[in-house]
C-alpha cells in the first residue's frame, strides 16, 4: 500500500466514523478525487475488482436478487427497489414500471464488489453488499445494493472470481465552450423523424450536443421554460395522477421510473420524490435551462421536459407514460402548455 492509498483510507475511515452513512461521493469530493479512486484505494480490504467483460457482467444482473438500483446525473439521483430483468440486446434491461435501464456498456471501465460495514437497527454492525460500475474517469455509472438479508450465491461466486487489480483512471476534462454551431438541414431532418430513437443519429450527423440542437430548434420543435417549471410540472402531474416516465442518466446508464409520481417535497434545499419503491433526489438549484422538446414519430409525436446544467449536461427528463404504437396523452401536452403559458405571462 502506497502513501496516497493509505491517506485516502485514513480519510475515508475518519469520515465514516463521524457519519457512518455518508455517501462515498461526498467523501471523494472532500478529498478532491473521483469516487472511483476512493473505492479503488479500498482494494484488498473492502473492495474486489470484477474481471468480467461489461456485457458478461450486465447479463448477470438479473441473478442478484432484490436490490436498490441507483443511477445519478450530477444533480439527480434515482433509486429504485426491485429485481433486474434479463439483459436483452444492445444493453437493454426492459421492465417498464420496474427496473428499466439502457446501458452504454462501451463506457463501463471498472466494476467492483463493495462490502460496507454499517450500523444496524440492533446497535451492531452489518455488511452492505453492492456492485458498482465506474467509467474511465472514476465517475459512478450505476450501482446495485443488495436488499436481501443473505445475498444470493451469485454475489459469492462473483467475489470468488474477482481480483485486486487496480484500475487506471484519467482526469475528466470539461469540454471547452464553443459558439453555437451551424447545422444546415437540421430542421428538415428533425421533421422527418419517425421514431424518437432516431434523435441520437440526428445529433451525430450534425455534430451537435442535445442542448445545442434544442437551442437551434427553438420556436420550431422546442420551447424554453423557466427553471422552476420542473417543480411545477411534478406537482401538477402528482395532483392529476398523470403517469410519467422519469429519466435519469449517468454517462453509462439511463434509468427510467414509469408510473404515477408522488408530490415533490423539499428537504435541505433538494427536491425529493418519495415513492413506495423508489426515490428521486434533485438538486434543482443546479438547473440552468429547461426545454420543452417535441419529436415527431409515427404516432403523432412525443414531448419531453428536459433540464440541463450550465455546462449542457442533461440532468433529468420527463415524458408521459406511453405504450409503443400509442398516441401521447393529451393531458401531458395540456400540462406543458400551461407551463408555457405561465412563462409567457411572467
Amino acid at each position: 500500500m502506497n502513501a496516497q492509498q493509505q491517506a485516502i483510507l485514513e480519510a475515508f475511515d475518519a469520515a465514516r466514523a463521524a457519519s457512518p452513512r455518508l455517501p462515498a461521493i461526498s467523501i471523494a469530493e472532500r478529498l478532491s478525487i473521483s469516487e472511483g479512486e476512493l473505492q479503488a484505494a479500498r482494494l484488498g480490504r473492502d473492495v474486489t475488482t470484477l474481471g468480467l467483460a461489461p456485457a458478461e457482467l450486465a447479463a448477470e444482473l438479473y441473478r442478484l436478487g432484490r436490490v436498490k438500483a441507483l443511477t445519478r446525473s450530477s444533480a439527480a439521483v434515482l433509486e429504485q427497489q426491485g429485481h433486474y430483468p434479463p439483459l436483452s440486446s444492445a444493453g437493454l434491461l426492459l421492465d417498464p414500471g420496474g427496473l428499466d435501464l439502457r446501458l452504454q456498456l462501451q463506457r463501463w471501465h471498472w466494476a467492483c464488489l463493495i462490502r460496507d460495514p454499517l450500523p444496524d437497527a440492533n446497535g451492531g454492525i452489518s455488511l452492505r453488499h453492492s456492485l458498482q460500475v465506474f467509467d474511465c474517469h472514476g465517475q459512478a455509472l450505476h450501482k446495485a445494493f443488495s436488499l436481501e438479508a443473505t445475498p444470493p450465491r451469485i454475489w459469492q461466486r462473483l467475489a470468488a472470481r474477482g481480483n485486486h487489480h487496480a484500475p487506471v483512471f484519467t482526469r475528466l476534462a470539461l469540454p471547452a465552450a464553443r459558439p453555437l454551431p451551424q447545422a444546415p438541414g437540421l430542421e428538415q431532418d428533425w421533421s422527418r423523424m419517425r421514431d424518437v430513437h432516431q434523435f441520437f443519429a440526428l445529433l451525430r450527423r450534425h455534430g451537435l450536443q442535445r442542448h445545442e440542437a434544442n437551442t437551434l430548434m427553438e420556436g420550431r420543435f422546442t420551447r424554453r421554460l423557466a427553471c422552476d417549471s420542473v417543480e411545477r410540472t411534478l406537482n401538477d402531474a402528482a395532483v392529476q395522477q398523470l403517469p410519467l416516465m422519469l429519466f435519469v442518466a449517468s454517462p453509462g446508464a439511463v434509468q427510467i421510473r414509469t408510473g404515477v409520481l408522488p408530490a415533490p417535497l423539499r428537504q435541505r434545499g433538494w427536491l425529493n420524490l418519495f415513492g413506495d419503491d423508489f426515490t428521486l433526489h434533485l438538486d434543482d438549484g443546479r438547473i440552468e435551462r429547461v426545454w420543452q422538446v417535441h419529436k415527431p414519430n409515427r404516432d403523432g409525436g412525443v414531448t419531453s421536459l428536459e433540464a440541463f446544467s450550465c455546462d449542457g449536461e442533461l440532468l433529468l427528463q420527463l415524458y408521459a407514460e406511453r405504450g409503443e404504437g400509442s398516441a401521447e396523452q393529451q393531458a401531458w401536452r395540456d400540462l406543458l402548455a400551461q407551463q408555457a403559458g405561465l412563462e409567457a405571462a411572467a
